[in-house]
């Protein structure tokens, strides 16, 4: 059904009651476990560790959106973190590389497997659940070779500073903190505006005034929420500064260059890219390539966090990401999907893991509790999509 126009004769386009629905479950979610923890959840301290914890989940799901928004499925990038995570901690402690040379390596490392997973998928045609299954035993049996010792500790302070460490602070409250926030909100509200100036300009359908109004003050209200609570922690994280740059960065990429909207017409349908000129090969590739390069920033996060590396590390990561980009609205059947969903679908998944721990829940339950509430995320996109069609 096209857009219908307003009384003021604009067209309006409907409120995508998805995106805002998973938000509402986020808001619940968080006042449900505020409530239950006698308000522990919202801690300064705790809000801190959420980020700190729970980054590498964001960063994966912003590559794996892109790999599901393909029509693809990434199950090895559990195995790759621990990979890139094991070169990381033998580059500085027995190569003697500095750490920011190591963060280097790793992020090279991460593209090239991600590059070689991508020609099989790309130019070769093997299906990329079968690519990155062996991928998954490759790499994880790569981390059992690289680390015979079982553990790699005592890594330098400023390589772990890039998970726990934070800016330098102003006092309590930090004013740093808290002018990151603010110029976060006005860069939101220009970025907004802009787009939906070229929406006007572009005589294409607009939100409603009303919800755009709301969705715009709703966002700078948690932002700056959030920078009050860390400005009476430690301080503004450095995690989260990249957390918050990968975002943008992504956002744009996706939906403000070629190359992103080449990745939704590949997924939306495929023939029709390609008879369209899309150069298919070459867009899987760096799709995963990209995926690759993310695996090997969130090794180096974990790593940090951990303080070591571990032939164990990245178990289940590979599903935690896909479970956030489901949550945040993605299509299994590819083509729909966007990182600010992704991103709250890992908030999703963060907030019930600190909930739950707060509250002494049994591993196992934890276990049950995300399922089903992927289960009901998928549930609902697949009933709004049905009642659309």
């Amino acid at each position: 059904m096209p857009p219908q126009p307003g009384r003021n004769g604009k067209k309006r386009r409907r409120v995508d009651l998805r995106q805002y629905g998973i938000l509402g479950a986020l808001a619940v979610i968080i006042l449900l476990f505020q409530i239950l923890t006698g308000g522990r959840l919202l801690y300064p301290g705790n809000v801190s560790n959420l980020f700190q914890q729970n980054a590498y989940v964001v960063i994966l799901a912003i590559g794996m959106v892109m790999v599901i928004i393909a029509g693809h499925i990434d199950l090895s990038v559990g195995s790759v973190v621990a990979t890139v995570g094991a070169i990381a901690a033998l580059s500085m402690n027995s190569w003697g590389l500095p750490w920011w040379a190591a963060v280097t390596l790793s992020l090279v490392v991460g593209a090239l497997i991600g590059a070689w997973q991508g020609f099989w998928v790309a130019f070769v045609g093997i299906p990329a659940f079968i690519v990155t299954l062996a991928g998954m035993l490759v790499f994880r049996g790569t981390a059992l070779i690289l680390l015979t010792g079982g553990t790699i500790s005592g890594l330098p302070r400023p390589y772990t500073a890039i998970s726990s460490g934070t800016l330098p602070s102003t006092g309590t409250p930090d004013l740093m903190t808290l002018g990151i926030g603010a110029l976060a909100c006005v860069a939101l509200v220009v970025q907004q505006l802009k787009g939906r100036a070229d929406l006007r300009r572009l005589d294409l359908p607009r939100e409603r005034n009303g919800s755009f109004v709301f969705k715009i003050a709703l966002a700078v209200i948690a932002i700056m929420y959030l920078c009050y609570l860390l400005a009476y922690s430690r301080g503004m994280p450095i995690i989260v500064v990249i957390l918050a740059v990968l975002v943008l960065a992504y956002s744009f990429l996706l939906n403000r260059t070629v190359f992103g909207r080449h990745i939704y017409a590949m997924g939306g349908n495929l023939n029709a890219a390609m008879m369209s000129g899309v150069k298919t090969r070459w867009v899987n590739f760096l799709v995963f390539v990209n995926m690759g390069f993310l695996a090997g920033l969130a090794a180096v996060v974990s790593t940090a966090r951990a303080g070591g590396a571990v032939a164990s590390a990245g178990g289940g990561f590979e599903l935690d990401a896909i479970a956030a980009v489901f949550i945040g609205g993605a299509s299994v059947q590819g083509g729909v999907g966007t990182v600010v969903g992704a991103v709250i679908g890992a908030l999703v998944m963060g907030v019930l893991n600190q909930g739950l721990s707060i509250l002494s829940v049994d591993a196992a339950w934890q276990q049950v509790i995300k399922g089903l509430v992927l289960l009901a995320a998928v549930a609902f996109g697949f009933s709004r999509r049905k009642g659309a069609r």
